[in-house]
């Protein structure tokens, strides 16, 4: 309902048209706000793309022609153990772990790369139609967002799409998914999304792709801090085993831990 549909609805009919604004109101997905538990550092020269934790330390996958890469880091300290550098021409977008290696995907140029994930070592390619944009897994499938409102489960051996969900609050596509993350829950899991350009991250359920909750990190770095106004939110990390929540933006000083609330 728009704004002047519902003022003209509560002039003609005012009990009926505040009883539909609460109903539309009780079923948006509820909003928490973000609260920093630690701060870590993060190199501004890093176009965040994808961004992921596995054993003591962040992978990072960054963007923009000419400067892509993959950057394994230890948390505490930020620094560099391990990259690897794209070729030129590619964008670089989501990361993702799985087994031995590591999955890459390219913004258009409809190629990824499989990588050894010790030594960062190209050992094979991909290729798949649309946008490369974000990139999580559970334990058995692959999930990658495009910038639209859908989300794509694919087989990790073959790269195929499986099935998709549109995700919606109250009924509204939400649109510019970017970096994800899956996050185990005792209910089943969940889905965190960045929304390009939004301070929000959806929670999103992986089975019928409604938002079941938003993280509102409005504030969470200075304005003054940030490079320019593609320097937004994006990069989202889980530690499953301390159950630690950290986020981060494109060429941000500073990763975030903060509260986990399940």
């Amino acid at each position: 309902m728009s704004r002047l549909s519902a003022t003209m609805s509560s002039r003609l009919f005012p009990a009926a048209a505040l009883f539909m604004l609460a109903a539309s109101t009780l079923m948006a997905a509820p909003v928490q706000h973000c609260q920093v538990l630690a701060r870590l550092p993060h190199s501004t020269e890093n176009y965040t793309e994808g961004f992921f934790y596995r054993d003591g330390l962040f992978y990072e996958g960054t963007g923009l022609k000419d400067h892509s890469a993959i950057l394994v880091t230890d948390p505490a300290t930020g620094h560099v153990v391990a990259h690897h550098e794209l070729a030129p021409e590619y964008f670089g977008e989501g990361i993702v772990d799985w087994g031995d290696n590591l999955l890459e995907w390219t913004w258009q140029s409809h190629i990824g790369f499989l990588l050894d994930r010790t030594s960062l070592r190209v050992v094979g390619q991909f290729h798949y139609a649309g946008e490369g944009w974000g990139m999580t897994r559970t334990d058995h499938e692959l999930i990658t967002s495009d910038g639209t409102p859908i989300l794509r489960f694919r087989n990790p051996d073959t790269f195929d799409q499986t099935r998709a969900l549109t995700v919606k609050d109250d009924g509204v596509p939400v649109r510019n998914l970017n970096e994800l993350e899956y996050i185990p829950t005792r209910a089943g899991g969940e889905i965190y999304a960045n929304v390009w350009h939004s301070d929000r991250i959806a929670r999103i359920s992986p089975t019928d792709g409604h938002v079941v909750g938003w993280l509102d990190c409005a504030g969470l770095l200075p304005e003054s801090q940030k490079k320019d106004a593609e320097s937004v939110l994006n990069g989202i990390a889980y530690d499953a085993k301390h159950k630690r929540l950290y986020v981060t933006g494109k060429q941000w000083p500073t990763i975030f831990e903060i509260k986990l609330n399940q």
